[in-house]
């Protein structure tokens, strides 16, 4: 007979598994809590570092703010600029002449140093002239013998002549005699010329320089056989005054004619390779006869007086072709031309309320730019100190300390002309990237 348990042990076994039910429950809960709260703590960690760390960087930046910032300044200037055309040229001389012989002979010791200014009729070199002065002696003495000659058939005619007159000859008899008298004539003539002809000869012994100039390397050492009209013995160039030559884009070229055709002087300067120094000054001379179909440009020649020598022939220059001088224009360095999201400005220094120098951005407006001049339509006032060096590390209301640019800093190179040596034009800063590197437009100063 099976066996029945009693009421009491039928409850116990029904509350054993909900007891145990529950002590999971609770122990899934504190986990939770205990989580919630470990993360609650990492956060509430996480935003006092950023409280901290934002502290110190607002401490950092008061401090920055209050340590003033070394910087270079220069004045905002408005004067006249002229607005000119850039090109690349080369100097070439104004007359070159490579020396030839026009004789044969033995070249005797120059008359020169490699190097050295000549003037024009000035004997530089000399052939072997014997020769030709033997020429020339046999070439008289020829003219005498002829003249003998002459002058004795004169005698023979005029008493041929008369006899014809007394009837003692025929007049065949006195034809013959002029006859005679005009052959040794004609011989004379022909003397004449060859005597003309040796003494010419003889002159081109001594070679004489046809230009004013310098001379250069004699490409020939005396004692050498010169080759009349083949061998070259030295060149010598025209270097006071000397010529440009460059290019322009033919959609450049037409102001440039008119100017010409109106007989206006257009002044040109020429820069050097790194287009900062101004090398000379001159004028156009001329522009070529036509545009050159692979490239789209015209040759134009300018000239300048070279007293200095300061060009030299086969040299690279940068060319600026002056269009039109632009009066009273806001001129400053294009270093102290900055760009932001706003557009250009420039770091402008002024006292604050305190009387302490600091800065502070002035939005401009450029017209042109290029090299070291940047050309404003609108900014700070003349006179205005504006960076040139030191921007990187301003802030609106930064304190500075001043130092002056020095003299003739950002001077020898000119603003932005009317074309670069390819054509291009001016835009503005905000529209160019970075500082208006484009070429276009531009003034000199």
């Amino acid at each position: 007979m099976a066996n029945k348990e009693s009421p009491e042990s039928l409850l116990s076994s029904l509350q054993e598994p909900h007891s145990a039910g529950s002590r999971k429950v609770w122990v899934r809960l504190l986990v939770y809590v205990l989580l919630v709260s470990g993360l609650g703590l990492i956060g509430w960690r996480i935003h006092q570092n950023q409280k901290k760390a934002s502290a110190a960087k607002t401490q950092q930046a008061a401090a920055l703010m209050s340590r003033p910032v070394p910087v270079q300044v220069t004045a905002v200037e408005q004067k006249s600029m002229p607005v000119y055309l850039t090109a690349l040229g080369t100097v070439t001389p104004y007359m070159t002449v490579t020396v030839k012989a026009r004789v044969n002979g033995p070249l005797l010791p120059v008359k020169f140093v490699e190097g050295q200014e000549v003037r024009q009729g000035q004997t530089i070199l000399q052939i072997d002239p014997r020769p030709y002065r033997a020429a020339l002696d046999q070439a008289k003495g020829t003219l005498a013998h002829d003249q003998a000659l002459l002058n004795n058939a004169k005698a023979e005619y005029a008493r041929y002549k008369a006899l014809f007159e007394a009837g003692v000859v025929s007049k065949e008899v006195m034809e013959t005699d002029k006859s005679a008298m005009g052959q040794y004539e004609g011989a004379i003539q022909s003397d004449q010329a060859a005597v003309e002809n040796a003494a010419l000869q003889l002159s081109w012994c001594s070679i004489q320089s046809p230009i004013n100039g310098r001379i250069g390397l004699r490409m020939l050492d005396p004692g050498n056989l010169v080759t009349a009209n083949t061998t070259n013995l030295v060149i010598i160039n025209q270097f006071r005054p000397i010529a440009v030559y460059f290019t322009l884009p033919e959609n450049q070229l037409p102001p440039v004619l008119r100017k010409l055709a109106a007989d206006h002087q257009m002044a040109v300067d020429a820069f050097d390779r790194s287009d900062v120094q101004k090398l000379a000054t001159g004028v156009l001379l001329t522009a070529d006869n036509q545009i050159d179909t692979t490239t789209g440009t015209a040759r134009l020649k300018a000239v300048f007086p070279n007293q200095d020598e300061r060009l030299f022939p086969n040299q690279f220059v940068n060319i600026h072709l002056v269009l039109e001088n632009r009066p009273n224009a806001l001129v400053v360095p294009t270093a102290a031309i900055q760009t932001g999201l706003q557009g250009s400005f420039v770091w402008v220094i002024a006292d604050n309320a305190e009387g302490k120098p600091a800065a502070r951005m002035q939005p401009v407006k450029v017209e042109l730019a290029e090299g070291q001049t940047t050309i404003l339509d609108s900014g700070p006032a003349a006179g205005a100190q504006v960076v040139i060096d030191g921007a990187d590390r301003l802030q609106p209301e930064q304190l500075v300390v001043v130092s002056h640019q020095p003299n003739g800093v950002g001077q020898a190179a000119p603003a932005q002309s009317a074309g670069g040596p390819f054509g291009k034009t001016a835009a503005p800063l905000s529209q160019a990237a970075g500082h208006g590197k484009k070429r276009g437009q531009r003034s000199a100063q």
